[in-house]
């Protein structure tokens, strides 16, 4: 087709061996107050400075690797930070802390060799205690760290997160400053993959005991990756520099990052245009005339756009009421005049990209779980009304979190519920950190989210729904898809395992405490001048490798 010989796509490069990701965000904030503003590039080109201008959208809910559990924080710190391995180019986790690692023979002891030249921004070695503190400090309960449950993996991780065992009986041990060892609760093929995600970033433990609030302030901060933090201009701006002390710091090819937190996506493509920006977003008015241009990239990302009812409340707690607003939704009417990106209609949860045992794509063999069907939502509606014994619905509240994308999809499905159920609606929005919160303590009755998993596997999506789940935020609880979930994250045969993964799935949409609405991708704008920037389809934008000329 035309627009696929003219735009410069990437496949889907993410299967079993890779990993990372991440989680819930991509949400709503404040524009930033330069926007429109002359920039600085000028100054970067008679200095011979290589400098990015990238835009993060919102400030970052946190640098303190475990608590800013999302991707506003997580893209950032991916760069100013650095596990034992890395993604590299090819999405492939690679060394990185760690020069090196042996497995034991039942695949759950691992053993890892730091580098002799790992330092920290303050020139400290970064040694195998760094990661053993970090690690536990995690998981430690007191903590409260929305990422705990990915230390699970780890034996005594769980038991110790949720009150039943001790910090000591967690199996992570620095054996000397250069060796780590970490025995798994279960062999897991893509452990490599999720030892690069932000939330098993080493800590130092000196910084960390010296100062709790090290990571809260550029001129604190105490990092180990490619850049170092040297400003933070809270919602407004962060500027990264490359660091000297990184072990390999002669890849590194840019001299400084400038982000900017511009949420409003026609504002970031002015950036764009005027020169202020590298990268930019394309705005859904604009999508069909940009998306034909030789400087669009697209790129394939694992993660979905959905809705969440909150079961503990009226009429959702009841299936057939949640099962109707599904139906009645048409996730490619979204796609197609709303989102306007390329997107795919999403009618399950779990995103294509995931190879199975038998060479099948995993969403392809599990087939769409959702379809719309306007005559079967009237009728599954007029049931659960009168299971509940409802004459009249009560009053229903959609929230989303404040950016005109969310706006307008929320007013899409406000729209069709009212036309195929004759229902109504009312929408509220609210500032991102604030709606996160709430929507954590289940605040809402029926809202807006996103997920993006920790690791190139299905079952980083399916996790998220266990009965208390920090990512859950539904009230749904099912012991049946809990034990299947726990099967599947114990079950060494694959073919068995990828049988429960899709048994969970289906669990999960027949009882619907969520609606799928599309999976994601990544559409960019890019400075022709700018090279080497690597987007992981599971995992974080990664400017190790990125130049300008």
């Amino acid at each position: 087709m035309k627009r696929g010989k003219r735009m410069k796509r990437v496949k889907k490069l993410w299967g079993m061996g890779l990993a990372l990701g991440l989680s819930f965000a991509l949400m709503g904030c404040t524009a930033n107050e330069q926007a429109g503003k002359e920039g600085s590039h000028d100054k970067a080109k008679t200095s011979g400075e290589k400098v990015l201008y990238v835009n993060n959208e919102n400030e970052p809910t946190s640098f303190d690797p475990p608590i800013g559990f999302n991707n506003v924080s997580w893209q950032p710190l991916n760069n100013i930070m650095e596990g034992l391995t890395r993604l590299g180019k090819d999405h492939e986790p690679e060394p990185a802390m760690a020069e090196k690692w042996s497995v034991s023979k039942d695949n759950k002891t691992y053993t890892f060799t730091i580098r002799e030249n790992a330092k920290w921004t303050n020139g400290d070695p970064v040694t195998a205690g760094d990661f053993e503190y970090a690690w536990k400090r995690m998981l430690d309960p007191k903590k409260g760290a929305s990422s705990a449950f990915l230390g699970y993996f780890i034996e005594g991780g769980e038991a110790y997160n949720s009150g039943k065992g001790k910090k000591d009986d967690v199996k992570v041990t620095a054996k000397d400053d250069r060796t780590l060892e970490v025995t798994l609760e279960a062999p897991q093929k893509y452990f490599l993959s999720v030892v690069s995600n932000p939330a098993y970033f080493p800590v130092n433990e000196k910084v960390d005991k010296d100062n709790p609030k090290w990571f809260a302030e550029a001129d604190t901060f105490v990092g180990n990756g490619p850049f170092k933090l040297t400003e933070w201009k809270h919602d407004d701006s962060i500027t990264m520099e490359k660091s000297d002390t990184y072990w390999d710091k002669d890849t590194v090819k840019l001299d400084k990052v400038k982000w900017a937190m511009v949420s409003d996506r026609n504002t970031d493509y002015q950036m764009f245009q005027s020169g202020e920006l590298d990268t930019a977003y394309v705005p859904a008015e604009l999508s069909d005339q940009l998306l034909d241009q030789d400087n669009v990239n697209i790129v394939d990302q694992a993660g979905l756009y959905f809705y969440r009812f909150n079961v503990n409340m009226e009429p959702f707690q009841n299936e057939n009421i949640r099962k109707a607003f599904a139906m009645a939704v048409d996730q490619e009417e979204i796609v197609k005049y709303v989102t306007k990106n390329n997107e795919k209609p999403a009618r399950a949860f779990v995103s294509p990209g995931f190879t199975q045992p038998d060479g099948k794509d995993f969403r392809e063999a599990g087939g769409d779980l959702i379809k719309p069907n306007e005559s079967k939502a009237k009728q599954l509606l007029e049931k659960g009304m009168k299971e509940e014994n409802y004459n009249k619905l009560p009053a229903i509240t959609l929230t989303y979190s404040t950016k005109p994308e969310h706006k307008k999809i929320a007013e899409a499905i406000q729209q069709k519920l009212k036309n195929s159920l004759g229902v109504d609606v009312k929408l509220a929005n609210m500032e991102w950190n604030v709606f996160l919160e709430d929507q954590k303590a289940l605040k809402f009755q029926f809202s807006q989210s996103s997920f993006l998993p920790d690791y190139a596997d299905p079952i980083s999506f399916l996790e998220a729904f266990q009965t208390g789940n920090s990512m859950n935020r539904t009230g749904w609880a099912n012991k049946e898809y809990d034990q299947l979930i726990k099967q599947a994250k114990n079950e060494a045969d694959e073919k068995t395992r990828f049988s429960l993964m899709h048994q969970a799935e289906e669990l999960l949409i027949n009882e619907a405490p969520i609606i799928p609405v599309y999976f994601y991708n990544q559409v960019h704008l890019q400075n022709e001048q700018v090279k080497g920037i690597v987007r992981h389809p599971v995992g974080y934008i990664d400017l190790k490798w990125a130049d300008k000329n």
